[in-house]
């Protein structure tokens, strides 16, 4: 199992020398390269200039430090056939990137319109027509996770779509900051987490509280189909974490390995609080490795 260190917290404030030295220093072996303005941006075509990729290569070679997996954000999911197109083609893009590194793993979200969940679901599939013979000819495991405010929020419907491939290219995320968008609320995490079984390639962990339930979170204007949720650290929220390590250590998760893209991925996806990262990462980490590989 790799365990990885997701930099959305860092890379907005810091370059990106810096932050795999600064994922070195908490003692993370893997990066997981959440999107970034000049690598891999939300909904926009990939960048990722020569001088760079140098700088990138150059700190992973002085660190040891690898990349585990790149993220994507593209609406490939529509909901208008431009925009699939334009997801499809940043995907290809992305991919040539993602090989170019030695990477072989992409996560990535459905991306679709909750109020167009019926053509969001045909262009989902319609794009992985397109795309799921290139992650086959490259070598790519593309893992797929629900996610607040999409066509599909349900972890139990999302595992469907990815075994409906039989694929050893095409696997499930499941995000732990999520978790109460996977069954309305319920917070049935073993669940979950069994419902996935063999497609289980990749867990984010992070805390959130559970939005089912009145004035955890206030919106305005009343009435506003926005939907929230947190990335904090394990233990600030309502995620049983116990009972998410227990059932992974029931399905051997730390122990599998997969045709395509290798070990399974354990990732620290906490956002939204650098002035606490250099404490809150290194817990992480150190919860992880005891609980998953202790």
């Amino acid at each position: 199992m790799k365990i990885a260190f997701d930099v959305d917290v860092l890379e907005k404030q810091m370059r990106v020398r810096d932050y795999v030295y600064k994922v070195a220093d908490w003692g993370y072996k893997y990066i997981e390269q959440s999107p970034q303005v000049q690598i891999n941006p939300f909904y926009k075509h990939p960048l990722f200039s020569e001088d760079l990729e140098q700088e990138y290569r150059q700190a992973l070679k002085d660190t040891g430090v690898e990349i585990s997996s790149f993220i994507c954000v593209y609406r490939w999911s529509g909901p208008t056939e431009v925009q699939r197109q334009h997801a499809v083609a940043n995907w290809k893009a992305l991919i040539k990137i993602a090989v170019n590194m030695g990477v072989q793993v992409i996560n990535t979200e459905l991306s679709g319109d909750p109020h167009q969940p019926e053509i969001c679901n045909g262009m989902f599939f319609r794009s992985m027509e397109e795309l799921l013979p290139i992650f086959e000819r490259e070598g790519i495991r593309c893992e797929i996770q629900s996610h607040p405010y999409d066509f599909c929020e349900l972890n139990d419907e999302t595992v469907d779509m990815v075994n409906h491939f039989r694929s050893d290219n095409v696997k499930y995320v499941y995000s732990s900051p999520h978790a109460f968008y996977y069954d309305k609320g319920k917070g049935d995490f073993a669940h979950q987490l069994r419902y996935a079984g063999k497609a289980l390639s990749h867990v984010l962990f992070a805390d959130t509280m559970n939005h089912t339930i009145d004035c955890r979170y206030i919106v305005n204007p009343p009435g506003t189909d926005a939907v929230i949720h947190q990335h904090t650290a394990m233990g600030e929220g309502e995620i049983d974490f116990d009972v998410i390590f227990e059932t992974l250590r029931e399905l051997d998760f730390a122990n599998q390995e997969f045709k395509v893209g290798g070990p399974p991925i354990a990732c620290c996806s906490y956002f939204g609080y650098p002035e606490k990262m250099d404490k809150q990462a290194v817990e992480a980490r150190e919860r992880i490795e005891r609980e998953l590989l202790g």
